[in-house]
């Protein structure tokens, strides 16, 4: 963002050992003014006083003393946000996103950081959601992005298996076509807050036969459907909000294939981030913005 251009005075300095001199046109170069506009710090003025008078105030005292957030806590914070048109504010406007600037981005994830509140559910927000909307159907989009943005319907992710982490050449989970439908067979695991989840995204081998980067398919499962089961997994301070997932025989519509409709149709799932999502994790270390799950697991 650029507001003013001032010149530089002074002469350039000179060059170290080893490098080029610098341009001749350093005297009468610009530098870039990074102040906020007026419009921008009347945005955060209005952005701070909403979330000290909307985020209740047992949800931050928990966010404040690094505290296990339930269910509920975050249902009840992104309805709010919902509510005043922010839970999805880089999503396109036409399906509930604001039109900010990514600079007004920024500055609301900034104030989210700084009073403390959660952050809406990502595997909604930030990874299906936007997967439906470049990617999914249009009776897709109007089944799932509402419900998605006022969390009615809290999905997880289905990647990892047993030996088959970031390298989706070795997934084993298979879907097999059986009429209208895919039957899928395998295990997820470390799938957080399955235990909660109604939906869960999953990447599974569509076509065995394809090289093994391949033949793979983005689904969107119910996860009430039956033969899915949820075994949670306790992790080394006590928590329990990772899972197993098991896949036995479960029949998915064709029609809930996202990301393509054919099992060549991708290799792997892009799933477009918001603008500012790498420069906030890097802000916070990873370590304040974690969240921390109270759960307790269930079958399915």
């Amino acid at each position: 963002m650029i507001n003013s251009a001032k010149p530089i005075t002074g002469k350039p300095k000179t060059p170290m050992m080893g490098f080029a001199p610098l341009n001749p046109s350093y005297e009468t170069g610009c530098i870039m003014d990074l102040r906020f506009t007026p419009d921008e710090i009347a945005f955060r003025d209005e952005v701070r006083a909403f979330m000290r008078a909307a985020l209740p105030a047992p949800i931050r005292r928990k966010m404040v003393e690094a505290r296990r957030l339930e269910k509920p806590d975050i249902v009840t914070w992104q309805r709010i946000l919902n509510a005043k048109g922010w839970a999805v504010p880089y999503w396109p406007v036409a399906w509930g996103g604001t039109g900010w600037s990514a600079v007004k981005q920024y500055i609301f994830h900034e104030e989210l950081q700084q009073a403390p509140a959660p952050d809406p559910l990502p595997f909604g927000v930030n990874m299906v959601g936007p997967v439906i909307i470049a990617f999914g159907s249009e009776a897709q989009k109007r089944r799932h992005l509402p419900r998605i943005a006022n969390l009615d319907d809290w999905w997880c992710q289905g990647f990892s298996e047993p030996g088959a982490g970031s390298d989706l050449a070795s997934l084993k989970t298979t879907a097999r076509r059986d009429g209208d439908a895919y039957v899928v067979n395998g295990q997820k695991t470390w799938t957080t807050t399955a235990q909660y989840a109604d939906w869960i995204f999953c990447l599974v081998r569509t076509d065995p036969a394809a090289k093994k980067q391949q033949g793979i398919s983005f689904l969107l499962i119910d996860m009430k459907t039956p033969g899915i089961t949820v075994r949670s997994i306790q992790t080394i301070d006590g928590g329990r909000e990772v899972n197993e997932v098991f896949f036995d025989d479960v029949r998915v519509p064709v029609e809930r294939t996202a990301a393509g409709t054919t099992p060549n149709s991708c290799s792997a799932t892009s799933v477009p981030a918001s603008p500012v999502s790498a420069r906030r994790r890097r802000a916070s270390g990873g370590s304040r913005r974690s969240r921390r799950w109270s759960a307790s697991a269930t079958s399915r």
